[in-house]
């Protein structure tokens, strides 16, 4: 099986969806941005590949100040230029609001120009993305 979209859902054969084109990326860029990779801290939340993954969570209960802000950002960076490599990175803006820090990504797909860029929206004060 490839190219199955997360979150993990049936399809109309009950077999689990897959996708293509934009679909596709904002699934594979919301799997790398919200998964638990390697840290100094942490093994990695996949047995198979401990590495993969944005470390984002390790943000988290932090000061929230503009280090951790440039932090989340180069994170985020980091990320999709070793795991998502079809993914441009068109924009980052990073928000604080007292205790709460949210990334806005805007990506699309890479040497596309002219593709329809697309926006994840990542909160580190709460699990998901938007």
């Amino acid at each position: 099986m490839s190219n199955l979209l997360t979150p993990l859902r049936r399809d109309r054969k009950r077999d689990f969806a897959a996708g293509a084109g934009a679909a596709l990326l904002r699934s594979k860029v919301t799997q790398a941005l919200l998964t638990r990779g390697t840290t100094a801290r942490t093994a990695g939340e996949l047995p198979w590949r401990t590495a993969f993954g944005a470390g984002l969570d390790e943000l988290r209960h932090q000061r929230n100040d503009d280090v951790l802000a440039e932090l989340a950002r180069v994170r985020v960076r980091d990320a999709l230029r070793r795991w998502v490599p079809e993914a441009e990175l068109v924009g980052l803006r990073v928000e604080r609001a007292g205790a709460a820090l949210a990334l806005r990504v805007r990506i699309r797909a890479t040497g596309e120009g002219g593709a329809p860029e697309m926006s994840l929206s990542v909160s580190l004060a709460e699990e998901g993305a938007r």
